[in-house]
């Protein structure tokens, strides 16, 4: 694998993954972070230059020191070619098969890679399956074909405005602060653990979040960016649900993100109604290739 490291280089890569939306947008999202100042010292290798077949970003090996952090341990990846990306995961040097880790992609197709080489490493998979939503006007810029035509026969297409009204003068839209990360790691999905909390503590340091506070000034809804440009951990206090804060949060992080170019995204559990009704009525298009994410641990490995 070859190490992508002049600024020219990885610019060419941001513009050649842009072409893979949706299934490279996990990876275009990194990358667009890495190119604008890379917060989280990530690196990108790709199979061959310029005319790649399988792309991976990483951490550097100096920071994977935690053989049980996958948060930390986490491999984005995107691949025009399924068969060469299998011989790419089974590349010394490529993925540390040995620690507790996990894979990102929009890929259907890499389940059954990860799996075939997982089985040969000796190390259990766990997929997480669900549907992925990309905002319109991130569509709109990178993406038109993949508007549906009765989306395209309304444009210009907007992120929608949510109906209820949220009483500013009792609930305080803020960002988050680092202290607040225990509330998210209570409620995030996957997260509740030490190694999580300190993942949510470092994208709450280095990406925009934006929450409403209440009477007491502390979070009652919020939404984080993690670092591959999508928009996660979204969540509201159980008493303060069914209020519209969710919406109010997620549509004013949108316009904030959005001012600022970034690529939006975010994905829903397949049981979630609620979540998908809101984010049909933002707007947001839901996209056939999914959002999927491998968890791997060695079978010798125990906690």
């Amino acid at each position: 694998m070859l190490l992508i490291r002049t600024p020219v280089m990885l610019q060419a890569l941001e513009r050649s993954l842009e072409k893979g939306i949706p299934e490279s947008l996990k990876v275009y999202g990194t990358m667009y972070h890495m190119n604008r100042g890379n917060p989280f010292n990530l690196e990108a290798l790709v199979d061959r230059w310029p005319d790649f077949h399988t792309v991976i970003i990483r951490p550097p090996e100096q920071e994977m020191t935690d053989d049980f952090d996958h948060y930390t341990n986490t491999y984005q990846i995107y691949s025009r070619d399924l068969e060469t990306c299998q011989e790419v995961l089974e590349l010394p040097g490529t993925v540390n098969w040995k620690q507790s880790l996990q894979f990102q992609g929009l890929q259907p197709g890499l389940e059954k890679v990860i799996r075939k080489v997982a089985a040969s490493k000796s190390v259990q998979v766990q997929t997480t399956d669900t549907i992925l939503y990309i905002n319109p006007e991130t569509l709109k810029r990178l993406a038109p074909s993949l508007l549906q035509r009765d989306h395209a026969n309304k444009l210009p297409l907007k992120t929608s405005r949510p109906k209820k009204e949220i009483d500013e003068g009792k609930f305080k839209p803020s960002t988050m602060e680092v202290d607040n990360a225990g509330l998210v790691n209570g409620l995030w999905s996957f997260g509740g653990n030490e190694r999580s909390l300190r993942f949510i503590q470092r994208c709450i340091r280095h990406f925009p979040s934006l929450c409403l506070s209440g009477p007491e000034g502390t979070p009652v809804s919020w939404s984080l960016m993690d670092q591959t440009g999508e928009m996660r951990m979204g969540a509201t206090l159980a008493e303060y649900r069914n209020k519209g804060f969710i919406s109010y949060v997620a549509y004013h992080l949108t316009q904030t993100l959005l001012a600022r170019g970034f690529p939006l995204y975010s994905h829903v559990a397949r049981d979630n109604p609620y979540m998908h009704r809101m984010c049909q009525a933002m707007g947001n298009v839901s996209i056939p290739c999914g959002w999927h994410q491998w968890n791997c641990v060695p079978l010798a490995s125990s906690r």
